[in-house]
């Protein structure tokens, strides 16, 4: 047998741009719609990086036709003179080589953005075509570059008192899936920067489809407020218990702080934490310095109220971060980021320099607005009674059957896998519909769990009341996860989770789109780890079974059957149309083909590509705000399908 030769040939040594392409997921974690937008944001990153230099002011981001990108600050414009260890232009250095820039040079750059590191390099080699084009002491420069790699020399190409960089690129098809750029994505994210860098002007516009009159959609970002604004905006849709909304700003050990905080009536805690622009949603030793100081403060002056110990309650940290609102901001020279997403600040300095600044002033808030920090402390208080309650009703969740059962719900058709790795189980709105799945099901790898009716709307509901709901106690039961520490009484344990993917299937209606709706805000409240851990699904059942002669096809929108109706009668107008009003109208096999198949189905993955617009999303959704709600459905009315 001729064994094929192991030597040093056999060795590759890929160059940086050639790494990034064969493995892109690693710089921009993944080629999906995430990874694709990711490529804005490092283009962006170096615009904002000039800004907090001092040097920039106003960034416009634009979306071209087919779907290219052009940014453009007035920034010093990225340097053209000769590099003398690399032995040609420092653009050409920067745009090509992975790991250069002005970042590493602390004369230039204090504190930078950007999350690896990859910076603009990266973006040029998952480029089909890049162009660069600096403004720089009179004169206009430009260099091309195709994959990485330059196509031109760097070209002065004409005079210009204008100042900065304009970054154009085409992203490259071989290693994108998705290649459309989404609006409001790249909005929610602009937004998020201008709050977090007040003063900046950020303009973004989309020339891909004019309206009528010729103009283009377009947007500007920018804050005067900065944090202040950023809390605001963000709780829009809650009803605030206190007019202002604490700003606490300052600077330790070199570490630049700023934290905004108010409270409103809601059940829930909004903690958003920020390190050199990069939203850390998995925290780190700034949110732990701000936890501290915060619990710390307001004990102390809840204490000297006496008003605990009035009310016969113990108080503990989670009580003081119900309803609360918060924005945290650090700036920080050499972050170090941990945790599975590499989103979680690791800087042990940080959390001193958070907490010490957040004690002294937040103290000095409290002293010199006697009436808002009574108001504080009261719903401090009540938040203490209903977690008391919550307590009770968390340990009979988790209780086991006094049989010694499994103590799983008895509506469960679980499934015979015990690995959780290939099971699935689907949330299927009532009994019908459940009976059906359960016989249409392939009962090895997939459980059934029917959900009466819709489910407590979590928005509007406190913890005890959330816990007390039979059919949220069936889900957290039938998963199989433990829930709840007295320092934080949302946290989940995974280790014991029964299914790595977790269905939500429900009628294509009105109220199945409010019943998924719960279903979401649910998980988004009190399991977001589900959602961020890619465990959350949602099942796409056809809308339509078409049928001429012995030919039959699905169609899952309103688009796919009237192309497939005008395919199919191509060869005489007769083809008759079955609208599913529910899944119940489905029969076991149908279900079995059209949603439950692996092979065939389609489940869309839920994700979360900005913490700040999801919260604000569901607020406003689930929330006693009318208003915002009514804007929003006529807003996406288009999209709607009314049922008569």
């Amino acid at each position: 047998m001729s064994q094929k030769q192991y030597t040093a040939s056999s060795i590759q040594a890929l160059e940086g741009m050639e790494h990034v392409r064969m493995r892109p997921s690693m710089y921009i974690g993944d080629v999906g719609a995430r990874g694709l937008h990711h490529l804005v944001y490092e283009v962006i990153d170096n615009s904002i990086d000039e800004a907090l230099a001092g040097y920039c002011d106003t960034i416009t981001v634009s979306i071209k036709e087919g779907n290219a990108i052009e940014v453009t600050d007035n920034g010093r414009g990225i340097p053209v003179d000769f590099h003398e260890k690399e032995q040609k232009s420092a653009l050409e250095v920067v745009m090509t080589k992975i790991g250069a820039g002005g970042k590493f040079d602390k004369d230039s750059y204090k504190v930078s953005g950007g999350l690896h590191g990859v910076g603009v390099s990266c973006v040029n080699a998952l480029s089909n075509e890049m162009i660069t084009t600096v403004y720089r002491d009179g004169h206009v420069y430009q260099q091309i570059y195709s994959k990485g790699k330059a196509q031109t020399e760097v070209e002065e190409i004409g005079n210009s008192d204008k100042r900065g960089t304009k970054q154009f690129f085409q992203p490259d098809d071989t290693i994108f899936q998705e290649l459309v750029y989404n609006y409001d994505t790249l909005a929610a994210r602009l937004r998020e920067l201008s709050y977090l860098n007040k003063g900046i002007t950020i303009t973004l516009t989309d020339e891909r489809h004019p309206n009528e009159d010729g103009s283009f959609q377009t947007e500007t970002f920018h804050s005067e407020g900065g944090l202040k604004e950023f809390v605001q905006y963000i709780d829009g849709n809650r009803e605030s218990i206190m007019q202002n909304v604490i700003f606490m700003e300052g600077n330790k050990d070199d570490i630049p702080v700023e934290v905004a905080m108010r409270y409103n009536t809601s059940y829930n805690e909004n903690l958003h934490s920020y390190v050199n622009n990069i939203n850390t949603h998995e925290g780190g030793t700034h949110l732990a310095g701000f936890r501290r100081a915060l619990t710390r403060t307001l004990k102390k002056f809840a204490d000297e109220l006496g008003l605990p110990q009035k009310e016969k309650v113990e108080v503990t940290g989670d009580d003081f971060r119900e309803g609360l609102t918060a924005v945290i901001s650090v700036k920080v020279m050499e972050p170090q980021f941990e945790g599975q997403t590499k989103t979680k600040l690791g800087n042990s300095e940080v959390s001193g320099a958070v907490d010490k600044i957040v004690g002294e002033m937040l103290t000095n808030f409290l002293e010199e607005h006697p009436n808002e920090a009574k108001l504080i402390v009261q719903k401090v208080v009540l938040a203490a009674k209903a977690r008391q309650a919550a307590k009770k009703a968390r340990e009979l969740v988790q209780r086991k059957s006094p049989m010694g059962g499994s103590g799983l719900p008895g509506k469960l058709s679980d499934c015979s896998s015990k690995d959780p790795v290939i099971s699935e189980i689907f949330l299927v709105e009532g009994d019908s519909a459940g009976g059906t799945a359960k016989q249409g099901r392939d009962r090895h790898f997939q459980a059934i769990l029917p959900l009466r009716g819709k489910i407590l709307n979590v928005e509007k509901s406190m913890l005890h009341k959330v816990y007390d709901n039979e059919e949220i106690k069936n889900i957290y039961t039938a998963l199989g996860v433990s829930v709840g520490t007295e320092e934080d009484s949302k946290a989940l344990n995974l280790a014991k989770l029964r299914y790595h993917k977790i269905v939500i299937m429900t009628d294509a209606d009105i109220d199945g789109s409010h019943i998924s709706t719960l279903i979401l805000t649910f998980f988004f409240r009190y399991m977001k780890e589900l959602i961020e851990n890619g465990y959350i699904y949602i099942a796409q059942p056809p809308l339509y079974l078409l049928k001429k002669g012995n030919k039959k096809i699905y169609a899952y929108n309103e688009k796919e059957r009237e192309e497939k109706t005008l395919e199919m009668s191509s060869d005489g107008k007769g083809v008759e149309v079955q609208r599913y009003k529910g899944l119940g109208e489905m029969n076991p096999e149908q279900l079995w083909e059209t949603t439950l198949n692996p092979e065939h189905r389609i489940l869309k993955q839920v994700t979360i590509d900005n913490l700040v617009e999801a919260d604000s999303t569901f607020s406003m959704l689930m929330g006693d705000e009318v208003p915002p709600r009514r804007e929003f459905i006529e807003k996406n009315a288009i999209y709607a399908k009314i049922d008569v």
